[in-house]
């Protein structure tokens, strides 16, 4: 997985988003409702591509 640059740049964007939501659910990072609830579901969505890239590449 570490060669590919799709994989690692999905995995660093969900990291991001990850420390994002929790800084914004901690009250460190501003931001409105309907920004933080698009951002939990790009999250949401990063991880199921990488659970769905790495299955596909352990078969």
């Amino acid at each position: 997985m570490k060669s590919d640059p799709e994989f690692r740049q999905l995995y660093h964007r969900h990291r991001e988003l990850d420390k994002q939501v929790l800084d914004a659910e901690l009250g460190v990072l501003p931001l409105d409702d309907t920004t933080l609830a698009r951002m939990k579901k790009e999250k949401l969505n990063a991880k199921d591509r990488l659970t769905r890239m790495f299955d596909q590449r352990r078969h």
